[in-house]
């Protein structure tokens, strides 16, 4: 196995003298937020409140007549906020111009199919359960993984795959990310039970590290790397629990997060010491990295089977997740119950039953508007746009 420890990249002292006053920013604010909840709760006020005000702006559906089946599985916007991409079970990748996505005015609202909103598509081998554009190239290179368990990244100014792997043995691949402090190294979880590190520079992009987080071999539903810089990569697992690794040293975690009930199918990084997980028990969970405190449990959505998504934007402390209510939720994380919800309602003549909302997205830009991108099990996308409502 590869040793990281030489390749890593330490920050340097003008990089941790930027990340402390960081750390004493978030913790003036985290004390602030909970001196004004303690005083909320001895006044007997409530405490949950929407600062947001949102709308929906544009509807991509299809004209097509019948039950097909067109679940979104992954929406991804790319880190320079030029596109936007969609996959799932009809075994295409879409991609969309954000712009074109976003209403000219407040008021404005569109309805359109996806042949004429979609830029361009690339037809897939498989279903696909995971999309992630690869950090620092401009949108031109995302990856992909899918039912048949093969890891594909594609070159968009051509539209050809330019890198593929199998090394999970054919078993489904459920997530992929790729490290910000080396964007050529990537990682995925499978149902293989195995979370792997990857990198296309070795000889036919070979396992250079791989852990197996459950002992009974348990599914790895999600797995995401700092988005901060740091060496940590976390992933879930179908045996409820969360775990989190340095890269440098990938033979035990550093710690484990326990306390989902069911299945962890997704976990994100919120802050530089916050993470948030999703199971199929229902809730979301907000943890201190430090600590390994379970800190808050947001629930009001409905999840027991599906993966639903889930969401961050960071700017705005908001997380967006689907549900098989067929809604889609956004939670302020300051408070445990949800801020807004908005239901998907039949778009066609004719429609599966037993719909849900499948996917969700955040453009991560932005502070007082931010976008919310929601995809359903019926293949329609939804667009909405928030603006933060005056203090006055």
């Amino acid at each position: 196995m590869k040793n990281f420890s030489a390749d890593f990249h330490l920050r340097s002292p003008e990089e941790r003298d930027t990340e402390c006053k960081g750390k004493e920013k978030g913790e003036k604010e985290g004390e602030e937020e909970e001196q004004e909840e303690e005083a909320a709760a001895a006044s007997g006020a409530v405490t949950v409140r929407c600062e947001w005000d949102f709308n929906l702006s544009t509807v991509v559906s299809s004209t097509t007549v019948g039950c097909i089946s067109d679940t979104l599985g992954v929406i991804e916007c790319d880190p320079s906020d030029h596109y936007l991409a969609t996959g799932g079970i009809a075994r295409k990748i879409r991609i969309y111009k954000i712009q074109s996505l976003l209403p000219n005015s407040a008021d404005d609202f569109a309805f359109v199919d996806h042949n004429d909103a979609c830029e361009y598509c690339i037809c897939t081998p498989a279903k696909l359960s995971s999309l992630r554009w690869k950090p620092g190239l401009n949108g031109q290179v995302i990856g992909s993984a899918d039912y048949d368990g093969v890891i594909t990244e594609y070159n968009l100014d051509h539209r050809v795959p330019i890198f593929e792997r199998d090394e999970h043995g054919g078993r489904r691949v459920w997530s992929i990310d790729y490290a910000h402090w080396d964007p050529v190294l990537g990682a995925s979880g499978s149902d293989d039970g195995t979370m792997q590190m990857w990198d296309p520079r070795c000889e036919d992009g070979n396992c250079i590290n791989s852990v197996q987080p459950s002992t009974e071999r348990n599914p790895v539903c999600c797995v995401e790397f700092d988005p901060f810089g740091g060496a940590l990569v976390a992933v879930g697992c179908a045996d409820r629990k969360a775990y989190v690794y340095d890269v440098r040293k990938m033979v035990d975690p550093v710690f484990v997060l326990r306390g989902h009930e069911r299945t962890v199918t997704y976990v994100r990084f919120l802050e530089d010491r916050m993470m948030v997980t999703a199971g199929t028990d229902g809730c979301l969970k907000l943890w201190d990295v430090e600590n390994q405190n379970d800190i808050r449990t947001y629930r009001g959505h409905v999840n027991s089977r599906s993966f639903v998504g889930l969401s961050i934007w960071r700017s705005g402390g908001l997380l967006g997740c689907g549900s098989e209510s067929n809604q889609v939720f956004v939670y302020d994380k300051r408070w445990e119950e949800p801020i807004w919800v908005h239901g998907f309602e039949p778009m066609g003549p004719a429609v599966c039953s037993g719909g849900f909302v499948s996917s969700v997205c955040w453009r991560q830009v932005g502070e007082d508007e931010c976008t919310l991108v929601a995809g359903g099990s019926d293949g329609v996308l939804k667009v909405f746009v928030g603006k933060r409502l005056s203090s006055s």
